[in-house]
């Protein structure tokens, strides 16, 4: 059995203590594969590093989050575009908008999604969006730029709704537009509505995730997300579609393959 985790922030300071120790127990229990979103100029360094030491396991990407798209944003979007033009990356990421915790930059953050969106684009990567309170704005951009893509291909934007915790119809129109669904740790909370998506939409449109050091599963909740967790997350898909969680290990490590092409 193979897990696929893609979306991963191992190189994270929660983890400086035992990070050798945490991928090594995940390795034992068939996690092989970590998708590294990047943050922001501080996050970089560490996360190519990790990729440097486990270059079989651990995949880089390059993005600004939106949680860091302040007043020196183009400074910190310049470094995200000379890195690509420096070097190959898996994936965009971690981009899109937030709108929960604060919206003094919803304008600045509408502009650098955009940009990174076309950095996707111009790279032929998927992206890896980040969607709080904010998937119509997210939508909507996706929608004009899939129409003004000079690509051949109709949607030549796709990746990952990272985290998704949307409805049934946000569901279906993300993969609409050849998107498909981070599954993490909150398909595994009581009341969270996921369960019911999770069930809706067939498997090969969703890939797992953990977004450690943050949204440990149940019965973890609250406390240091690692990465084994994953194992709870498709324990509890499996459980939804009544298969094993070898199926489930199997059809979304296909489907990140099919994603970030490797």
């Amino acid at each position: 059995m193979i897990l696929t985790d893609t979306h991963i922030h191992l190189y994270a300071q929660e983890f400086n203590t035992d990070r050798d120790l945490l991928i090594s127990d995940a390795m034992a229990k068939g996690v092989q594969r970590f998708f590294l979103p990047n943050i922001d100029s501080t996050s970089m360094e560490a996360m190519l590093l990790l990729e440097k030491k486990y270059p079989e396991n651990c995949f880089a990407m390059m993005g600004l989050h939106p949680c860091s798209v302040k007043e020196n944003w183009q400074e910190e979007l310049t470094l995200v575009e000379k890195h690509f033009a420096e070097r190959k990356f898996t994936g965009v990421g971690e981009i899109g908008m937030d709108l929960f915790w604060d919206k003094t930059f919803v304008k600045e953050q509408e502009e650098v999604f955009r940009r990174q969106v076309r950095l996707g684009s111009h790279y032929k990567l998927p992206i890896i969006i980040h969607s709080r309170e904010s998937f119509e704005e997210i939508y909507n951009i996706l929608l004009s730029e899939s129409r003004n893509s000079q690509s051949a291909t109709r949607n030549s934007v796709r990746g990952i709704f990272h985290c998704f915790t949307g409805t049934i119809d946000q569901a279906w129109r993300a993969l609409e537009l050849g998107f498909y669904l981070g599954i993490g740790g909150v398909v595994t909370f009581k009341n969270s509505g996921l369960d019911n998506v999770v069930r809706e939409i067939d498997l090969n449109h969703l890939v797992l995730e953990t977004d450690a050091p943050y949204l440990a599963p149940a019965p973890f909740r609250g406390k240091r997300n690692v990465p084994e967790y994953i194992l709870k997350v498709a324990e509890k898909v499996a459980s939804l579609k009544a298969i094993s969680v070898d199926d489930v290990a199997q059809i979304t490590t296909e489907n990140s393959k099919k994603i970030f092409g490797k």
